[in-house]
């Protein structure tokens, strides 16, 4: 039996197949029971294009940097990865972070110390990752550092030492580790992401002189996407999250009072969770988004278009207007 209405780039074996429409349809009453059904050619593009690893991450090597701990992105991403199929090589700082992973991903995993503030050690994560894989596929740059050891100041009376070292560690250590890495990302299908911040143009107090910092990274994305163009397909892209719940996050004045009302800001009235954010790094990784380039990937719930929310401007204990007619019968 031939379709009335071939697909478009199909093999004749899947239009003239009968089965599949059965196939299609049965799966989609499965998955989605009480949808209405629209055609079953509506149903065989999933059947037939979908494959089981949609991301296809299985076999390949990603260098993931800045694992601190359990509820960092890094190793939410670094999980990903690993049931994904890939094979992880974590870079962090120091030899209690290095034991923290092995703690978290198991004694075998690979784990390289490297200080982003030295040049050397930089260069000899180039010669370490070398001796583990012959072709990285990505790299995940969850790096940030700012000294707030002073306490809270305002913006312009910000220590020129702290901002040049957060600028150093959060920004320009992606631009150098990319470089000592340049020859063993593969040039066809290399991936780097790095993990930025939902707005740079917030200006938080709390937050400090990190929004400017995260704005040079995110300018550094652009200008790496072209300087690679020029000898390769490697793209650069940022995920910009909204307030999280992380460790590091612990440390910024004030923070907890923020994340509540950012939360409260979401269109979902429910806080980004690091999860969410893991899971648009392994989109960027994967040869699925091999159109993104030079890009910032926004993951705040609808938190950017929602600063005139009704709860939020008349207060938690306004009664909520609706348009619903439903609502008031």
């Amino acid at each position: 039996m031939s379709r009335n209405h071939p697909l478009p780039g199909f093999p004749s074996e899947v239009n003239n197949d009968p089965s599949i429409d059965s196939q299609a349809t049965s799966r989609v009453r499965q998955r989605h029971p009480g949808r209405p059904l629209r055609s079953p050619e509506d149903c065989v593009t999933v059947t037939r294009i979908m494959p089981a690893d949609f991301l296809d991450l299985a076999g390949r090597d990603v260098l993931v940097m800045g694992v601190a701990n359990r509820r960092s992105v890094a190793w939410h991403v670094a999980q990903m990865l690993t049931d994904a199929g890939g094979r992880v090589i974590y870079a962090v700082r120091s030899d209690e972070r290095a034991e923290t992973v092995r703690t978290l991903a198991g004694s075998d995993a690979p784990v390289i110390l490297c200080d982003v503030e030295r040049p050397d050690e930089i260069q000899r994560l180039a010669e370490e990752v070398s001796s583990v894989t012959n072709r990285l596929h990505g790299i995940v740059h969850s790096i940030a550092f700012a000294d707030y050891s002073a306490g809270w100041l305002p913006f312009h009376e910000t220590p020129r030492s702290a901002f040049l070292q957060a600028i150093d560690i959060s920004c320009f250590s992606l631009v150098a580790v990319s470089n000592a890495l340049r020859k063993l990302i593969d040039p066809d299908h290399g991936s780097v992401v790095s993990i930025s911040i939902s707005t740079t143009r917030m200006t938080a107090e709390n937050y400090g002189y990190m929004a400017p910092v995260k704005a040079a990274l995110d300018s550094s994305i652009c200008f790496l996407a072209k300087s690679f163009s020029t000898f390769s397909r490697v793209r650069f892209n940022a995920v910009c999250p909204g307030l999280l719940k992380t460790s590091a996050s612990a440390g910024i004045p004030g923070y907890v009072d923020s994340y509540l009302y950012a939360e409260q800001a979401t269109l979902r009235k429910q806080a980004v969770q690091t999860d969410e954010v893991a899971a648009a790094v392994a989109f960027l990784l994967s040869p699925r988004s091999s159109g993104i380039n030079a890009q910032g990937l926004v993951i705040d719930a609808g938190m950017g278009i929602n600063y005139f929310d009704d709860q939020l401007v008349r207060g938690p204990t306004a009664p909520m207007e609706t348009d619903d007619p439903e609502s008031s019968s």
